[in-house]
């Protein structure tokens, strides 16, 4: 079992030394989140991240905007995270309210206070670099996905990864990530045009699940002893659903629970970016 809960527990202790380090030095590292709105998975969530600084010791600075709020609101909060010294990182949580530009407001962001490493400057450094230690954040799910096969020592050394789900949060990114030197995998980004997607999981040493729909990775598919990461989260009637069948777990050599495993290291990475921008 992939335990993303028992992971980021140790990263997060990881993390708490380098905090206290860096308050040592005199640098106080301080996470920001700009939240529009009442959606309450989006209150959840911030709420979450807010509790999770506090665990490893790093400030937390919190806006919240009502529903109601303008464009030009939503830009001065951006410009506050933006000139705060307090804030060595930030989120603008997502979905704004409609009407609103997501990406015109996320461009409006420091590319270096970039917590959730999706910036459009950040993401183009990911691009371009293919080997070596990046000082810029990394995309958080796809971090916490590589960081998690490094932990468990998966292999991934020319090994076939399958990726279902072409999203820009999770498999867009995470294919950039396991072709880079040192980890040297095989992409194959799998999509709804795809034309035959089980015989490219198949092939696959490594699948990864990204696209949000309830056991849509069958037993039959996986080849035996593969690790299988199960990060696309669904709410039915039956709760919180992953993309993967739970009888994969009698085939797979690896196998991320959901919840319990990939979300846990999104939230681990999240707050790593904000201690590397602090070191910055």
């Amino acid at each position: 079992m992939l335990d993303g809960l028992a992971t980021a527990k140790a990263i997060k202790a990881e993390l708490a030394v380098e905090v206290a380090k860096l308050k040592q030095a005199g640098v106080n590292p301080g996470l920001g989140t700009l939240l529009v709105g009442d959606d309450p998975g989006s209150h959840s969530y911030v709420g979450g991240k807010h509790r999770d600084c506090a665990q490893v010791g790093i400030n937390s600075i919190r806006i919240d905007l009502p529903a109601s709020a303008t464009l030009n609101d939503i830009k001065a909060a951006v410009k506050d995270l933006n000139d705060s010294k307090e804030v060595t990182g930030y989120i603008v949580q997502l979905p704004l309210p409609g009407g609103i530009d997501s990406n015109a407001i996320l461009e409006l962001m420091d590319p270096a206070k970039d917590a959730d490493g999706l910036h459009p400057i950040n993401l183009g450094r990911l691009v371009m670099n293919v080997s070596g230690e990046m000082t810029s954040p990394l995309p958080c799910t796809p971090n916490g996905i590589v960081e998690l096969l490094r932990r468990y020592q998966v292999p991934t050394k020319g090994a076939e990864v399958a990726i279902i789900g072409r999203g820009l949060t999770v498999g867009r990114p995470l294919g950039l990530l396991m072709t880079r030197k040192g980890i040297d995998s095989t992409v194959t980004l799998l999509h709804s045009a795809s034309l035959d997607i089980p015989a490219a999981v198949r092939r696959a040493d490594i699948v990864v699940a990204a696209l949000g729909q309830p056991h849509f990775v069958k037993p039959e598919w996986v080849k035996p002893g593969a690790a299988v990461l199960d990060v696309g989260i669904t709410r039915t009637e039956q709760g919180l659903t992953g993309d993967v069948d739970p009888r994969v777990a009698e085939v797979a050599g690896w196998l991320s629970p959901n919840p319990g495993g990939v979300g846990p290291m999104t939230r681990a990475m999240l707050l790593k970016n904000v201690v590397l921008a602090a070191q910055n």
